[in-house]
C-alpha cells in the first residue's frame, strides 16, 4: 500500500472542483495540507545490535530482514486517521527497527522463540490495514521492536472439496486467496472494506466481518482450524465441525491481534463460486423505517434460510452526499434513505431470494430503486478510503467508528452517538458532518458504521482523540459494543473492561502470561 495513504498509489487522486464546494457548502473553508515526502518521515536509530540482525538472519536468511528507511516506514503503525495524519507529518516514531519476512510457520515459530528469548517485541504484520493502533507496540523495557511481516506466506495448502474446507498460509490477501480458491471453483466470500489489501492472518486476527456477511457470515464463523506461532509452542486448534471438547479454544485466537502468537494457518469453510449476482436498491421514508425492514428481514429470513448475501442501509445524512457510492460523491439523492441489497448464488436461488425479499420490503414502505444504485455501489464497495485521504489533503479531518447493539437499542445508540460526536466537535469549533449506515444485521441487532467529516484544527490527532473518546463513552453509555469488526488495538483497549468486565481482563491477562511469558508479542495492544 501507499506509505501514507490507502491502498493503490495509482488510486489516489486530488479533490474534485464539484466536491470541494460541497465540502466548503458544509464544512466552511478548506486550507491544503500536503505530506511530507517519504525520505523526510524521521525515523530513531535501530535499537537492535548487529548481533540481533544476524541472529535474525540465520533464522529466516539474511535477505528477508530489513533495516533500510523505507521498509520501517512502510511498516510504520496503520490506516486510521490519525496514523496517517502522524505519518504526514513526517513523525515515524513508532516505526520498527527491523522488518523481518519469515516464509515459513517453523520460521515463525523460530523468530517468536528468539524474540521472546532476547525480549524482542514482535508486531504480526499482515496488509496494514489496523484503524485502532493495533500495529504499534509498546517498547518500554524491550531491546528493539521487530515487524514480522508474513507476506511471504501465500500459499493454499489443502483443500477439501468433500467437506467444503480450504486451508490457507496467514500471508495471503483477499483478492489472492478468493483467486486460488476460484480456480477451483470455490470462494470464501469475506469481502470487508480493506479486502484488497488484508490477510488471511489479519481477518482472523481482529474478528473481521465483510460487507456480504449477512449472506456468507462473519468470518470468525468460517473458521474451523488454527495453527499458531506461540513463544512457548505450536497452538493447533480444530479437529471437527462441532464438539463438546470444553470451551473452544479457538475464540481465545480469533481477535487476539497477536498478543498471544502469530497466526499461520487458517482452514476456513469455502462455497462454490455463485453463478450469479445481484445488486440492487431500495428507498425508506426514514433511517427508522429501513431499519425496522431489515430487522424483518433478519428475523423472518435469517442467514441461511433467504438472508440477502448483502444488506445496508444509509441514513438520511449519508444518502443525501451519495456516500455509499464514492465516486459520485455530491451527485444529489432525492430524498429518504438508501439500502443496498445484494443476492448471490444460482440463478434459482437468486430468484426465489429476490422475489422473497422484495415483497417483504415493500411491505415495510420500501420503493425499489432497480439495479443502478446496486449495481453502482458493488463497483465502488473498496474505494472510501481513497476518499478519506483526498480529503485530507485540503485539511478535512475524516475519520470512521463502528458499534453494535440490540434491535430494542439501535434507535437510542444511533441517536446519542450522532449527538455526543456532532457536540463535541461544534464545542471545538469545528461543526461536522456525521453519516451513518447499518453495516451488519443479526436476528437480534445490528452494527453501525459512523463517518464523521470536519475541518481540520491545527492538531488533528489531539482533535479526533478527543471527539472519539465522546463517541466511546456515548456507545458505552447507549448499550453499545466497543467495537464490531474493527478490533480493540491500542484505540479502543481503555474501554475494554467496561466490556469484559474485570474478570474478563484478568482472564486474557492469565492467558497472556502463560502462552507469552515474556510479554513480546505486540505488547500494549488488546490486553489492558
Amino acid at each position: 500500500m501507499h506509505w501514507s495513504r490507502w491502498g493503490d498509489p495509482a488510486k489516489a487522486r486530488p479533490v474534485s472542483d464539484e466536491l470541494r464546494g460541497l465540502v466548503e457548502a458544509f464544512l466552511g473553508p478548506v486550507v491544503e495540507r500536503p505530506s511530507v515526502e517519504l525520505a523526510e518521515v524521521e525515523l530513531a536509530p535501530v535499537a537492535l545490535s548487529d548481533e540481533h540482525l544476524a541472529a535474525l538472519g540465520a533464522l529466516v536468511e539474511r535477505e528477508h530482514v530489513h533495516t533500510g528507511h523505507e521498509w520501517r516506514v512502510r511498516r510504520t503503525r496503520g490506516k486510521s486517521t490519525p496514523d496517517l495524519l502522524r505519518i504526514r507529518a513526517g513523525d515515524g516514531a513508532d516505526a520498527p527497527d527491523a522488518v523481518v519476512r519469515p516464509g515459513s510457520h517453523d520460521e515463525v515459530a523460530a523468530v517468536v522463540a528468539w524474540a521472546s528469548e532476547h525480549r524482542v517485541a514482535v508486531v504480526p504484520f499482515g496488509g496494514g490495514t489496523s484503524v485502532v493502533g493495533g500495529l504499534v507496540a509498546r517498547r518500554d523495557g524491550y531491546a528493539g521492536v521487530v515487524a514480522l511481516d508474513l507476506r511471504r506466506m501465500t500459499r493454499l495448502l489443502a483443500v477439501d472439496e468433500v467437506s467444503g474446507t480450504a486451508t490457507l498460509e496467514a500471508g495471503l490477501l483477499g483478492p489472492e486467496a478468493e483467486e486460488l480458491l476460484a480456480e477451483r471453483g470455490l470462494l470464501l466470500g469475506h469481502y470487508p472494506q480493506s479486502f484488497p489489501h488484508a490477510t488471511i492472518g489479519g481477518f482472523a486476527a481482529t474478528r473481521s466481518s465483510g460487507q456480504s456477511s449477512a449472506g456468507y457470515g462473519r468470518f470468525d464463523a468460517m473458521v474451523l482450524e488454527l495453527r499458531v506461532a506461540t513463544p512457548v509452542g505450536e497452538l493447533a486448534l480444530g479437529t471437527s465441525p462441532a464438539n463438546a471438547a470444553g470451551p473452544d479454544l479457538r475464540e481465545l485466537v480469533l481477535g487476539s491481534e497477536g498478543a498471544f502468537g502469530v497466526v499461520t494457518e487458517v482452514t476456513v469453510r469455502v462455497r462454490p463460486l455463485p453463478e450469479r449476482k445481484h445488486y440492487e436498491g431500495w428507498r425508506f421514508a426514514s433511517f427508522a423505517a429501513g431499519a425496522a425492514a431489515m430487522r424483518r428481514l433478519a428475523q423472518e429470513l435469517p442467514q441461511g434460510r433467504g438472508l440477502p448475501t448483502v444488506l445496508r442501509l444509509s441514513d438520511e445524512a449519508e444518502t443525501a452526499v451519495n456516500l455509499a457510492s464514492p465516486d459520485a460523491v455530491g451527485g444529489g439523492a432525492s430524498g429518504g434513505c438508501l439500502m443496498v441489497v445484494g443476492h448471490e448464488g444460482t440463478p434459482d436461488q437468486v430468484e426465489v431470494a429476490q422475489g422473497r425479499t422484495a415483497a417483504l420490503l415493500a411491505d415495510a414502505g420500501g420503493e425499489r430503486l432497480g439495479e443502478e444504485p446496486g449495481t453502482r455501489w458493488a463497483e465502488g464497495r473498496f474505494d472510501g478510503p481513497y476518499l478519506r485521504d483526498s480529503l485530507l489533503d485540503i485539511g478535512v479531518l475524516v475519520e470512521t467508528f463502528e458499534t453494535v447493539t440490540w434491535w430494542s437499542r439501535l434507535d437510542e445508540l444511533y441517536a446519542a452517538v450522532k449527538q455526543a460526536v456532532e457536540a463535541d466537535l461544534t464545542e471545538q469549533g469545528t461543526p461536522p458532518l456525521v453519516l451513518c449506515h447499518v453495516s451488519h444485521v443479526y436476528e437480534t441487532g445490528a452494527s453501525l458504521y459512523f463517518t464523521v467529516a470536519a475541518r481540520e484544527l491545527d492538531d488533528g490527532v489531539a482533535q479526533w482523540s478527543r471527539t472519539k473518546r465522546a463517541a466511546t463513552d456515548a456507545i458505552v453509555a447507549s448499550g453499545g459494543s466497543i467495537t464490531h469488526h474493527h478490533a480493540v488495538g491500542r484505540d479502543h483497549q481503555p474501554w475494554l473492561e467496561q466490556e469484559v468486565g474485570p474478570v474478563g481482563v484478568e482472564l486474557l491477562r492469565a492467558v497472556k502470561e502463560r502462552v507469552d511469558p515474556a510479554g513480546v508479542m505486540n505488547p500494549g495492544v488488546l490486553v489492558p
